[in-house]
């Protein structure tokens, strides 16, 4: 029987790995990984994920290590390399069907490959209209896609053969320098465990608490969503295991909104299938004239949670320090930078891919043009969160305190707004601007000056971007 090479992609697992179910039943396997910096192109791995890399390679290498084998490590060009390592195995080449714009372009490169199904619940060009056109709207494509629901059931670890690998080059991954040096900004991110192991005993936490999930998932105070995004990232965890497991655990109806959740994963995948450039451009053509601001100083307060609106800089801040922000906070503070400063959704969009431990390009995308409002399905412009009424909405006031200790001893009604807190913020000996910044934008002129920018893009014009 003749060698397979697995090649490993963001499918960084071995059970219910489709790829290598099928190769372990064809012969002898050899694994592979390649760090591909430059078929992507500005999309390379971002800093936090690089991070994610490095250990859940680790936990991947062991895992296979334990079972007699070896992963192969190679960096460059991913299609003529996986070409040349099957070429000097004399294997067949298996991987998991990828979506993202340059992953067609690393097959087309890497010659003969057998692609299998494992990266979504289902083939996303699979969920088809009656007319048999693809969906661009999320809640009929949900609807379609329940028909082919639910998922194959997961399978384990198939018994494997190794190939004899001796002799094939492989890096070793510190030569990478994945991981931060000076400085190292990822102490924060000592509560994750990347890998396999990792993301079993996360969703094991989570089939205990996905009973309360659709009455917490927007209060960023408690521990209310699953926080298994940076897993599916990487596919540590395929969407199949997280649905049955959640789905067993609490039933298909009470798990219904975390299972709409990995729905918008497939239907991101789905929208860049259809529009490829969907991270660098507008779905929507009018807001390509849209009039944004240049304002370096304001996206740099944004980023270092420094804006003045709590619940805004809390979120900043845990995602600087963890590589993860809760979704409803990811919600609050895209609306503020693209509609209270006026910044270009695609610089936030950026800063979220280099610092999100769980970076995808499809989900990453649709969510900030959902937010712009520049997506074929996507929340109206002059849908303007108010940062403090969402703070005092979803309850905030303790996820503010741990991530804004400046203002920890303000007491709840005055947490969202220090501004206003009169008497309060002397009582807890914060002066604004000393302490803790001013506002750097009211909301109601911030709200005016947006909905006169859409106003603009509306009536067709293209003038200078607004001051």
């Amino acid at each position: 029987m003749s060698t397979q090479l697995v090649w490993f992609r963001n499918d960084l697992r071995l059970a219910d790995h489709a790829a290598l179910i099928a190769a372990a039943a064809r012969g002898p396997v050899a694994a592979l990984f390649v760090l591909d910096d430059e078929t992507p192109g500005n999309w390379r791995l971002g800093a936090a994920q690089r991070w994610w890399l490095h250990h859940s390679l680790i936990s991947l290498g062991r895992s296979i290590e334990q079972r007699g084998g070896r992963l192969l490590l190679r960096r460059g060009r991913a299609g003529p390399i996986v070409k040349a390592v099957a070429a000097e195995l004399g294997a067949h080449v298996h991987t998991l069907i990828h979506h993202e714009p340059w992953a067609a372009v690393q097959v087309n490169e890497a010659g003969p490959v057998t692609q299998h199904l494992g990266v979504t619940l289902a083939p996303p060009e699979s969920v088809l209209s009656g007319t048999g056109g693809r969906y661009r709207i999320f809640t009929p494509w949900w609807r379609k896609l329940l028909d082919q629901m639910p998922p194959p059931r997961p399978l384990p670890v198939p018994d494997l053969r190794w190939a004899d690998v001796s002799r094939i080059a492989s890096d070793e991954l510190d030569q990478w320098q994945l991981l931060p040096t000076t400085p190292d900004w990822s102490g924060g991110f000592a509560d994750w465990q990347p890998g396999e192991a990792g993301a079993a005993a996360r969703l094991a936490d989570f089939a205990h608490r996905a009973a309360r999930y659709d009455a917490a998932r927007n209060l960023p105070s408690v521990e209310g969503t699953s926080r298994l995004s940076p897993h599916l990232a990487l596919g540590e965890v395929s969407p199949n295991t997280a649905w049955h497991v959640i789905a067993d655990a609490v039933g298909e109806g009470v798990a219904e909104p975390y299972l709409r959740e990995l729905g918008w994963r497939d239907f991101a995948a789905n929208i860049i299938g259809q529009f490829p450039d969907h991270g660098d451009a507008p779905n929507r053509e009018a807001f390509a004239r849209f009039p944004f601001v240049d304002d370096p100083a304001g996206f740099g307060a944004w980023c270092k949670g420094q804006t003045g609106y709590p619940i805004v800089d809390a979120g900043m801040r845990q995602l600087w320090a963890t590589g993860w922000m809760h979704n409803r906070v990811r919600m609050i503070t895209a609306s503020f930078l693209v509609k209270h400063q006026l910044i270009d959704w695609r610089h936030g969009e950026r800063w979220f891919w280099d610092t999100l431990v769980d970076a995808d390009y499809g989900s990453n995308a649709q969510g900030w043009q959902w937010v712009m409002g520049s997506g074929v399905d996507s929340s109206p412009f002059n849908r303007i969160f108010a940062p403090v009424g969402q703070s005092a909405k979803f309850d905030a006031a303790a996820y503010i305190r741990r991530w804004v200790p400046e203002l920890a001893k303000l007491p709840d009604a005055a947490i969202h707004a220090p501004w206003e807190a009169g008497v309060a913020l002397i009582r807890a000996g914060v002066k604004l601007g000393r302490d803790y910044p001013q506002p750097i934008v009211g909301h109601e002129a911030a709200r005016a000056r947006a909905l006169a920018a859409w106003a603009q893009v509306k009536a067709g014009r293209s003038d200078d971007a607004m001051q």
